[in-house]
């Protein structure tokens, strides 16, 4: 199995084309190939594909083996293999996700992709588009009891679902202990993304996150769409901020037409073999 190393601000991925080749246990794989220590180290495994109805189909896969909607980090990454390796020529397309079609707009300088734009579509606030146990509504700051704290969640999803706590110092959250707990809450039935976000300004926050199904990630790219609707739809930012995570920060539009718009880089990091794929 060939496969590329890519990461946006961090958040790192093996991506395999499966254009024209099929990998029959992607959990499997994904979980053997993100292991630091024995495999290749990653957040997961991205897998493209051939599209029905759209250019291309990506699929994506947890380090734990669990399948993603979307993400928005991957998604970068893939249209700068896409590009880069000559299977497009577009600087517009459109790829295809469980959680919708997602176009992207690129940047290329010198025959190099150095920014990708990625239309993340309309967040969902009511409880059941989360999905969230109890009564039909939004979440706005919701008081959520997690061990023996009490956090204030602003509940959303964006393709995929996330609770946005709000901080005074995102480097002061234990996240190894809260976030498990968190992602496996009994009133997210299908686990959570947990981002943790401080407030700098009106226009910049800094943001923390850990990811369902892969722990704490340097970043996370739909995440950082949350968090940008949460801190607007809370007063606390405009509809357009930067947010800032350990390795650089994403552009986030929350836009008049209520679409979602995420620009950022993506990375290259070196390419290789993988010999079992079972």
């Amino acid at each position: 199995m060939k496969f590329t190393k890519m990461h946006g601000l961090g958040n790192d991925y093996v991506v395999v084309d499966c254009l024209h080749t099929e990998i029959s246990d992607p959990a499997t794989v994904s979980r053997a190939v993100s292991q630091r220590r024995t495999g290749v180290g990653a957040d997961g495994l991205i897998l493209i594909l051939p599209s029905a109805s759209q250019e291309f189909r990506m699929r994506i896969f947890n380090a734990d083996g669990s399948e993603a909607e979307t993400c928005g980090n991957g998604v970068r990454c893939v249209a700068k293999y896409l590009y880069e390796s000559g299977l497009t020529k577009s600087k517009e397309f459109v790829i295809e996700t469980l959680a919708g079609p997602t176009r992207l707009w690129l940047t290329v300088e010198s025959g190099i992709v150095t920014l990708v734009k990625c239309d993340m579509g309309v967040p969902k606030f009511s409880r059941s588009d989360i999905p969230m146990v109890g009564d039909e509504g939004e979440v706005i700051e919701e008081s959520l009891k997690v061990g023996d704290s009490e956090y204030r969640v602003t509940c959303l999803s964006v393709g995929n679902p996330h609770a946005v706590v709000f901080v005074d110092d995102v480097r002061a959250v234990p996240i190894d202990a809260i976030g498990p707990q968190m992602e496996n809450h009994p009133a997210f039935p299908n686990r959570i993304n947990v981002e943790f976000v401080e407030l700098v300004d009106r226009e910049n926050v800094r943001m923390r996150v850990w990811e369902r199904g892969s722990g704490e990630t340097l970043a996370c790219g739909s995440g950082c769409c949350a968090t940008a609707v949460a801190s607007a739809r809370t007063g606390r930012t405009e509809r357009t901020i930067l947010v800032h995570l350990e390795l650089g920060s994403l552009k986030i539009e929350w836009a008049d037409d209520e679409h979602i718009y995420m620009e950022g880089p993506a990375t290259s990091v070196f390419e290789g073999k993988w010999p079992d794929t079972r």
